[in-house]
């Protein structure tokens, strides 16, 4: 029997497997909170009860590693994710009481696997450029037909 082996790529990988399944879940409950507030209100409500979380992490734990003074040396470009965190936020609470958590989440996978092939493949935001290979394009027209079949 082997040892789990969680160094490198296969950690990198259980991260992002983890982040999927809490998106999946903080969808949920962002919609369930937007019914009883709205959608608007629970974006904010998300966005607080995130930054006070932050916030205890940062100062009061002092878990942060970076360096906060670099912040002007960031591209301006850089500061666009809260702005599209909202974005986020917002349309998955909007659209997983109409199509159901697997269809919104179907939806939103195909759009980040199409979406990080392009900012691979040109090197987008700053980012190593990543060839895609033939395999990978027939990767994503199999994962556009399993949407196809997950979506009701």
């Amino acid at each position: 029997m082997y040892a789990l082996d969680l160094s490198g790529n296969m950690l990198a990988l259980l991260l992002a497997l983890i982040s999927g399944v809490l998106m999946a879940i903080q969808g949920s409950l962002n919609a369930a909170l937007s019914k009883v507030i709205g959608l608007l209100e629970a974006t904010f409500i998300v966005h607080v009860t995130g930054t006070i979380i932050l916030l205890a992490l940062l100062f009061l734990f002092r878990l942060g590693k970076g360096n906060l003074a670099a912040l002007p040396e960031a591209p301006w470009y850089a500061y666009l994710g809260g702005l599209v965190g909202v974005f986020i936020i917002y349309l998955v609470a909007a659209s997983i009481p109409s199509v159901g958590v697997c269809n919104a989440t179907t939806a939103i996978i195909v759009g980040q696997v199409l979406t990080a092939v392009v900012i691979d493949y040109f090197g987008g935001f700053g980012l190593n450029r990543t060839p895609c290979s033939w395999l990978q394009l027939v990767g994503v027209v199999f994962l556009a037909l399993g949407a196809k079949l997950l979506i009701r």
